[in-house]
């Protein structure tokens, strides 16, 4: 990654260790000698104002003073008086054969300088020894003149050690520091790569990881605040999707209700046109006098007052559950007893049982209390069992009863005969649907009594169903106990 955060930061970091490392080899190569050379020249000028404290116009006197100079600063000390005779020369000056070192020719000449400014310095080339010489002339408070000299082959000898050594030393502190400077790029980007795989995350929506903040310095807060965010984002994705849902929900329920409002218009006119029809056609019969004799006229009006009776419930009943699913109507819940409730309804059915050779089985307990809306209940009941007994075939039983079912009674009514279609079961609540049309048509039913049921049962907050069973289809209702 040429362009990463952490590649820039190495070679960054590289590049400072790399100028700071040949800055410091340039710096030794072209002003070491110099900083040893005024280093040794200031140690001189101290060893001679030592001197000249003693010195007081015998070297005899200071002889142990002027070895001790010789020996600790190495240098080399001779003594003139004012007429520029040597008055004491160091041990290792006492050759004769000395050449073209420091001349009392060339002291003269700097005579002036020298009670000017108190000393002077200058190199000297020794041709004897292959050696350069540095020179202190200083005037001592007698007027007689010191020498001093140090050979130079050390200094420009330990400036050219040290050098290559700085040049070793480079090498390794350049090579060290590189992996120095790599660890800390790699230290500290790694912080900002995790939070750029976390950044990447959240654009796809996945907000589960999380900074782990190890600092209290920028990067730290860096951390909380795309923590923050995060919350923050997941939150109010999560509100909006909760609400997307919701409207989505919202818009599913229009058009759900928007194709249950052409269904509904649909089968109010289909089943409101064909009573239409019989009745304006058996009408138009009487106005003609197609039927002469009186019977036929009595006929005529039995089947318009018939169809009328049809249109008349149809209406009543379409009104009701109009009110039932608006919200517009409210049960009348009270404690009753359903068994009298029960011993009641099938009291008034045992006239058509007998017509039709049904023998209805009972069971239920001899006391059951419940807490709903006694007509309403009763309502339901006997939807059920005229929708048992519009079905009734073989062996033309009906049973009815109620059981415990958890916390609720729950109301059965049996009825032999041929099993509903499995993918008909869910729809039989709905309104004006009907498995057998000819059927409901024969025995004059609107398609509505179920969902009267259903309406009932859900403002109740009660469960309702159908199930096949062997022999025949049962339905069944919930009550809460009183």
């Amino acid at each position: 990654m040429k362009n990463s955060i952490q590649s820039k930061l190495f070679i960054g970091l590289g590049l400072v260790i790399l100028f700071f490392v040949l800055f410091s080899i340039f710096l030794n190569n072209n002003y070491l000698e110099k900083y040893y050379l005024n280093q040794k020249l200031s140690l001189l000028d101290s060893t001679a104002g030592l001197i000249d404290k003693q010195y007081k116009g015998l070297p005899e006197d200071i002889l142990l003073a002027l070895e001790g100079a010789e020996n600790t600063a190495s240098v080399n000390v001779i003594i003139l008086d004012s007429r520029l005779q040597v008055k004491y020369l160091s041990l290792s000056r006492r050759n004769p054969t000395q050449r073209n070192e420091l001349s009392l020719a060339t002291i003269a000449e700097r005579y002036d300088e020298l009670t000017e400014y108190g000393s002077f310095n200058l190199i000297t080339r020794d041709l004897r020894l292959n050696d350069d010489f540095l020179n202190l002339v200083y005037l001592l408070n007698n007027r007689d003149i010191l020498v001093l000299s140090t050979p130079l082959a050390a200094i420009q000898a330990n400036a050219a050690v040290a050098n290559r050594f700085f040049l070793y030393t480079g090498a390794v502190t350049l090579l060290l520091g590189s992996l120095a400077a790599f660890l800390f790029a790699r230290r500290f980007t790694q912080p900002i790569l995790e939070m750029n795989r976390i950044a990447q995350d959240m654009t796809r929506l996945d907000f589960s990881r999380k900074v782990e903040v190890k600092s209290q310095d920028e990067l730290g807060e860096l951390g909380h605040s795309l923590n923050s965010l995060s919350e923050q984002l997941n939150r109010s994705i999560s509100e909006l999707q909760g609400a997307n849902a919701r409207l989505q929900e919202e818009v599913e329920r229009e058009r759900q209700i928007d194709e249950m409002r052409k269904e509904f218009i649909s089968n109010v006119s289909h089943e409101l046109k064909t009573p239409i029809s019989l009745i304006q056609g058996y009408a138009e019969g009487l106005k003609l006098n197609v039927a002469e004799d009186e019977n036929s006229k009595n006929f005529y009006c039995e089947v318009i007052m018939d169809e009328a009776v049809k249109m008349d419930k149809l209406v009543r009943e379409l009104l009701e559950l109009s009110q039932m699913e608006s919200g517009g109507f409210k049960l009348e819940k009270a404690e009753f007893d359903l068994t009298g409730l029960l011993e009641l309804v099938m009291a008034k059915y045992e006239p058509r049982l007998a017509e039709m050779g049904i023998k209805a089985s009972l069971e239920w307990a001899p006391t059951l209390k419940v807490n709903a809306d006694m007509t309403r209940t009763e309502q339901v009941l006997v939807n059920y069992i005229n929708n048992a007994l519009n079905h009734i075939n073989g062996e033309k039983q009906l049973r009815i009863g109620v059981v415990p079912r958890g916390d609720k009674y729950r109301v059965t009514v049996f009825n032999s005969g041929p099993d509903i279609p499995e993918e008909a079961l869910p729809k039989l609540f709905t309104s004006f649907y009907k498995v057998d049309k000819a059927r409901t048509r024969a025995y004059g039913g609107t398609g509505l009594g179920l969902a009267v049921v259903r309406a009932i049962q859900e403002l109740d907050h009660n469960l309702y169903g159908v199930e096949n069973q062997p022999g025949g289809v049962q339905f069944w209702f919930e009550l809460d106990p009183a």
